[in-house]
């Protein structure tokens, strides 16, 4: 039997789920690049029941990746108005990175953006996160560097960057 990649529209009753994906990609991620302390800040922060249904509430539009029936990303992307959509989220269990499962959510959110009447899609992705050289394979620029104060004295140092789909 050949394992299948299935991407998902996300529920309610999967946010327990992507919280659990976001504990354990983060601390690879960013775990080189910023504090344990900011890393549990922001996963406090970002990922709580709380901020994850509001996201849900404000519009945001969660993809769950499944290979084998088994969870391994999420993707999220807003509808910014004139701006474009936005890809909030994009994460991919470090197992199973570079198997095509992050082509494939972004591609999802591609798809979404375009059904959105959209034809920009950007991303904040911190300066120093190997994700970038990601998102400039699949044809993402930098527009311009971004930083900003998120409390407790955490800053965030990114670019973003975006691309037309």
């Amino acid at each position: 039997m050949q394992s299948a990649l299935v991407i998902r529209t996300a529920v309610p009753d999967d946010i327990a789920l992507i919280r659990e994906i976001a504990e354990e990609t983060w601390p690879v991620a960013y775990g080189n690049i910023i504090s344990a302390e900011q890393i549990r800040y922001m996963l406090d922060m970002i990922y709580s029941d709380a901020a994850l249904l509001e996201q849900i509430a404000k519009g945001h539009q969660f993809f769950i990746a499944e290979y084998n029936q088994q969870p391994v990303g999420f993707a999220s992307v807003s509808n910014e108005g004139e701006e474009g959509c936005k890809l909030n989220k994009l994460y991919i269990l470090p197992t199973v990175q570079k198997t095509g499962a992050g082509k494939a959510l972004l591609e999802e959110v591609v798809h979404y953006t375009r059904s959105q009447q959209h034809t920009r899609l950007f991303l904040q992705v911190n300066k120093e996160n190997k994700a970038k050289d990601f998102y400039h394979k699949m044809g993402f620029s930098i527009e311009k560097e971004y930083r900003l104060d998120i409390g407790k004295g955490f800053i965030m140092d990114d670019y973003i960057m975006s691309k037309s789909v």
